[in-house]
This record gives structure tokens, sequence and C-alpha cells, in this order.
């Protein structure tokens, strides 16, 4: 009754031209539901409203979801096509032109058909985001591969969730982000959360989180900083950054060693367990935590809750993946459910907090440099022939395998690649080792930007191209679950931008490849495409209509035809995707950091995010209320380790890598260790962290070592400061 009390009023003061719009947020991965509130007089979105009756947070927002309305008719929108007159001023805001779109296709199209007349066609590249949808991601890879020819085509979630892919794809034959549906997590009896700061970064999640301990359950986080969710778990594991498989064997090993496995589950559903048990077996309690630095009894009591608990769910986020062993940090704690047979029920399983809006659906059509739609191989002739078939070319045309993100900057410096179309991301914020990468996109010769802001990458650009931000456009995209869902249209786009997949329709109409996309008149027709093209795939959307998505609160893939309501549970029947149906458990040795601590550079550095700001920032640090909140980077040092220095809180000091340095003030804190300093890694220009990462590249997922490498302070003098 109260509910419904405060709906009533809430009628009572809407604008009388009001309309509300049913959608999700254009953020992180949980995809909050919300309703914006548009002017129909004016078609401006003009506030925003949860959504009670969303299943997965019910009527829950962050600080993010609940000011995204704001960007999209923002003042610094562009809003016509932009072109460089003045390359002498590349990599800055200046030198740039208003121009038609015309003009602008005419120059894209002479500058590339140049470029790969001189040069061949793998002269151009195309990286792209997954904070588009379902139906933009899948156009991108169609866009590189049929209308540019290139092989050269990778995405952002190289620095995101490349290694909780390549975890699960060894694992268990597919790469799906969890097996099972969010609405399990409050049930379950115990939250194993590794390498997530959960309360910043996926803060809806956290009132299941909480439900967990107040039904008597326990939540374990590992961390080597005490996040809010690490101060209030039950058990805190503060390991040192970039130690994650040396922990994850220990406790498997006591897992082992104490009698929590289920010998059943393991014979009848998995391989490599012996080889697995053998290799633990030296990870012993002691060695455990030497490697670590956490305490033999927090890692003997971790075994413990996690052996014990009739349902757990292991979790975990950019902390073990963004590592270059992160895939094998993934295979390893995944090893935790499959030893112990907690997985392919309700209630227990593995789940990956999502960082990007469309992390999951972005990685599964197209974008990656060997994957095609469903989840295909490349370089399987038989997956290469059913694409081809809704393609409309041959086999032969098909491109073969390109590289991934990072070492498509390698080319880019080396002149192998000469042309860069860059839409949805900022790399010159979120990649690694960032003096390299911002020269690398110098030496373009010819380089398009498509964005709906001025980012710090498209200062390097030639052609920027005004896109629409995510309510001025419609389609789908799949939540950290593996829910597919429907991202409704609330305001016509302003000024003379375009959604990205239209771009390319006309794009590629110039370039002479209009027969392959001029049929795509509208973003549905996109989506039928791609459901076909995704059919028969791992990841099969064939039977996610647009209907079906509105009908069913979403539907989880794999969902193969009509009547198919969807997957929320993984491996129920306990049926793997492996060729044998069987899981692999994984030996994997330890390795350390590529850099460790050294007399020259004694701690230790990790990055990470702020509850206020996403990804590299475009777009929330142009929100007043989220930069008030954190307008700048800082880096946090424990206060023994700022004794030691002789610094003190909101001091400005230097950090130094082997890779560059930056001016930082200090915010001194107890929640992290003493031998590890944090910087979040929102921010552009000299505020950027990744001007100090190393670019060490996990060897299956390519994923770079954000989370640790070796760093050194020194003081700044205080006259200096003045």
């Amino acid at each position: 009754m109260q509910k419904d009390k405060f709906f009533r009023e809430i009628e009572n003061v809407r604008h009388p031209n009001e309309k509300l719009v049913k959608t999700h947020c254009s953020y992180c991965g949980m995809q909050c539901g919300m309703n914006l509130r548009v002017n129909t007089s004016t078609n401006k979105i003009i506030g925003v409203e949860p959504r009670y009756d969303w299943p997965v947070t019910v009527g829950k927002m962050c600080p993010k979801g609940v000011t995204a309305y704001q960007q999209t008719n923002h003042e610094d929108r562009i809003l016509r096509p932009l072109i460089r007159d003045d390359a002498s001023l590349k990599g800055t805001k200046e030198g740039f032109r208003e121009a038609s779109w015309e003009e602008a296709y005419d120059l894209i199209a002479r500058r590339f058909k140049e470029l790969q007349t001189d040069y061949g066609k793998d002269s151009l590249s195309v990286f792209s985001g997954v904070s588009m949808t379902n139906e933009k991601c899948y156009l991108t890879g169609k866009f590189a591969r049929v209308a540019l020819g290139t092989r050269y085509i990778d995405y952002n979630g190289r620095f995101c969730m490349s290694s909780a892919a390549g975890g699960f794809l060894r694992t268990f034959g597919v790469d799906r982000g969890s097996t099972l549906p969010w609405t399990d997590v409050h049930e379950t009896d115990c939250l194993f959360i590794a390498g997530s700061n959960t309360a910043e970064c996926h803060p809806t999640s956290m009132f299941r989180v909480w439900a967990v301990q107040e039904r008597g359950g326990y939540i374990i986080v590992v961390d080597p900083r005490e996040t809010p969710i690490a101060r209030r778990a039950d058990l805190h594991l503060d390991l040192k950054p970039g130690t994650d498989l040396a922990l994850a064997n220990g406790i498997l090993n006591l897992l082992i060693e104490n009698g929590y496995t289920d010998e059943s589950f393991i014979s009848s559903h998995t391989n490599g367990f012996e080889e697995t048990k053998a290799l633990v077996s030296q990870f012993t309690l002691a060695y455990t935590s030497e490697i670590t630095g956490v305490s033999q009894e927090k890692i003997k009591r971790a075994a413990e809750i996690y052996g014990k608990a009739p349902n757990a769910i292991v979790m975990f986020a950019r902390g073990i993946e963004q590592q270059h062993k992160g895939v094998d940090n993934v295979s390893a704690y995944t090893n935790m459910a499959l030893v112990t047979g907690k997985i392919g029920r309700p209630k227990s399983g593995v789940a990956t907090f999502t960082g990007q809006g469309n992390g999951q659906g972005g990685r599964e059509h197209g974008q990656k440099s060997d994957l095609l739609p469903g989840y295909r191989k490349i370089t399987n002739p038989e997956h290469v022939q059913e694409v081809c078939d809704v393609w409309g070319i041959t086999p032969e045309e098909m491109p073969k395998p390109g590289v991934s993100a990072y070492e498509m900057f390698e080319l880019m410096k080396e002149k192998t690649i000469r042309g860069l179309y860059l839409l949805c991301s900022n790399p010159a914020v979120s990649a690694p080792n960032l003096n390299f990468v911002r020269e690398a996109l110098e030496n373009l010769d010819f380089m398009v930007c498509a964005d709906f802001y001025l980012s710090e990458s498209a200062e390097y650009a030639d052609v920027i191209l005004p896109s629409v931000t995510w309510s001025e456009d419609e389609g789908t995209v799949t939540n950290l679950e593996g829910r597919i869902i429907k991202i409704n249209k609330a305001q016509e786009p302003i000024g003379e931008s375009k959604p990205d997949w239209k771009m390319q329709v006309e794009l590629a109409e110039k370039l002479g490849k209009g027969k392959y996309f001029s049929h795509l008149k509208t973003a549905k027709d996109v989506a039928e495409e791609f459901r076909l093209a995704s059919k028969g795939g791992y990841a099969d959307y064939y039977g996610a209509t647009w209907d079906k998505i509105d009908k069913q609160d979403g539907v989880f893939w794999p969902c193969k035809d009509e009547a198919d309501k969807g997957t929320p549970h993984m491996f129920l029947d306990k049926k793997f995707y492996h060729p044998d149906g069987k899981a692999k458990i994984c030996a994997l040795p330890y390795r350390p950091p590529a850099e460790e601590p050294c007399k020259d550079y004694p701690l230790r550095l990790t990055t990470g995010r702020v509850v206020y700001h996403y990804l590299s920032g475009n777009q929330t640090r142009r929100i007043k209320f989220l930069r008030d909140m954190c307008p700048d980077p800082y880096v946090e040092v424990h206060p023994r380790t700022a004794e030691k220095y002789q610094i003190e809180h909101e001091e400005l000091i230097k950090l130094f890598t082997r890779r560059g340095k930056a001016d930082f003030k200090v915010k001194i804190t107890e929640a992290i260790r003493e031998d590890t300093v944090f910087v979040p890694y929102h921010f552009g220009h000299e505020k950027s962290i990744n001007l100090l990462t190393i670019q060490a590249l996990d060897p299956i997922s390519k994923m770079p070592e954000f989370k640790a490498c070796a760093a050194r302070i020194e003081k700044i003098e205080r006259e200096k400061v003045r």
C-alpha cells in the first residue's frame, strides 16, 4: 500500500507532456532497469527513475545510472562531422572544422581506398568497443571483414573481459560470464569474490550480497585493498597484487586434502583432476602464504568455509583477469567449483562482474580478431562457411585472423597498419603503456573516430563522425548474467548525429560494398540478420526475438528457436561444451607478475575504478555531479609507507614505473597493503595512470597486466609544489 501511494504521488508531479520509456542503463554489465522521462512537446529527455519491475536490480541505481540521461543533451555533444585541416595539431582538440556528411564520407572512402591500393587491404584496421548494442557490435565485425576486407579488427574487451572468456572457453568449452541468473545470488550459502570492488563497481548487486550474510551465509573477499565489501566480509584475503594463481592453487589443495571434493562429479563430468591434484600438492599453507602475503589461518579458513557450504558461487572481476596470467587465474578459481561439484545447479556456480554494458554480447559476435558471430572461430572452415552463407561472400573472401588490441598498436607504430576506424572506445586513456600507444596513433596516415564526445583518442583523428548516445537508438545488449535485454529509443538524435550501424551501412555504399549492407534500413533489420548469423553457434541468439525479450524480462542464451525460452542455468544436464561433454580441471603452475618489486621500484602498483566514473571517464567526467564527487585521480598509500617517504595526506608526489611518470595527490589510508599503491584509471592526458602500466600480455587472452607492476614514489619538494 505504501508503494502504491508513493507511485501516485510521483504521478502527480510529472510534467503534463511527459512519457516514460522503459530501458536500461548505459554503463556497466548490471544494466539496471530504468525509465527515461521524456517531454513529448520538446522531444527531450528530462530525467530518469528506477524500474521496480526489473528482476535483476529491483529499483536499484548507482550515481552513474541516476545521471546517465544527462549525457544525451550535454553541451559537449558533437553535432556535425569534423575534419582536421591542420595536421600539425594532431593530438589536440584544435584544428578541426565542421563538414557535411557527404564531404566526410567522400574523404574517408578516398583515403581508405588509397591506403589499400598502396599498401594492401590489411593496411586498414578497426578498433571498437562493447558499450554498443549487439547489433552494432555484430555489424562492426561485418563492416571490417566485408566492407574493408581487413583482418585487423579487435576491441576494448581485450582490456576488460578477454581473460574471463579465455578461462571459460578452456574450462567449459563455452564462454558465458555467469552460469546462473543473478536472482540466485542472494540465495546461496557462500560468495567467494575475487578481484572485485563490488560495492563501488557494481553497487546495485550489493543488496543480494548482504542478503547472503543476513541469511547466515558467508562472504569471502580476495583483494589487496580493504574495499567496502572487504571491510564487511567474513574473511578478507589481502594478497599481494598478481599472486591470485598461488592463492587459488593453495585453496584447491586444501579442498582436496580435507575431503571437500565431490568424487562422483569429478569422475563423471571432468578431466584433468589427477594432474591438477599432483600440481597443487606443492602449494602448502606455508608456501601459499609466503607467495601471497595472506596469513595461513585466513587461507585455511577460506577453504573450510567454501568447502563446507552446501551451495556457493565463485565470483570475480578485473582484479584477477587483468594480469599476464589472467586466463590461468580464471581457470584456477573455477577449479574450486569443479572439484566440489558446486556448478550446474541452482545457487551454485561461477560468475563474473562484467565491466562494460555489453561486455558479454560484444565479444560473442565478431569484434574479436579471431571470432565470428555466435562465437564461431574464424580458423574453422565450417564456421566460416556458415557466416559466409549469411553475408553473401565466399570463404576465400573472408579475411584471416588478426591480432589483439595492443598488438594492433604495435603494428601501427611499425607502419604495417596505416589507417584506423575507431568507434566506442578511448584507447588513448584505457590502453597500457600510453606513451607508446599515443605515438602509434600519431603515426597513422589516416584515422577516423566515431564518438558523441571529442575524447582523448579523437584528438588524433583526421575525421570525427558524430554518433548517438544509447538513448537515441534501439537494440539489444547482453548483461552480466548472459541475459539478452532490450534498449529502447527515448529521443531522436540531436544535431546531425547518427547511429554507428547507419554510418557503416552508408560508408559501405561509398566503398562500393553496398550490396552487402543496403538492405539494412533499421536497427531491427540488423537485429534480424544478426540473429540469423548467430544461429547454430555456441552463443545462439536466434530464438531471442525482440517480442520474446519484452515478454520474458530478457532471454538467456543459448536460445535456439521460437519455442525455446532460453537458458538461465548453464550445465544443468552436467554436459559441458567440450567434445566429450566434460569440463576441464586445469593444472596451472604459478607464475609471478611480469614485474616484481626491486631496489629501484620497491612498490606494487595496482589500478581500478571508483563508483563515480566509468571506464576512461569520457562520459562521466562531463557530468557535473560525478566530476565534483571525484574530480581528479589520487594515489592510495598506507600510513607506514607514507611515513617512510615523509609524505602527507593530499600532498603531491611523483609516481614512477619503467614506462613513465605522473603526479598524483596522496590519499593516506589503512585500507591498502604497505607494499602496494592504488590509482583509479578514469582520467585522461597527463592524469592517466596508464602512462605507467605495463603492456605484458596474457599468452591466451592477450590481456595486459594492468593490476600489477613495480613502482616507486618520489617526494616533490614543497617549493616546487607552490
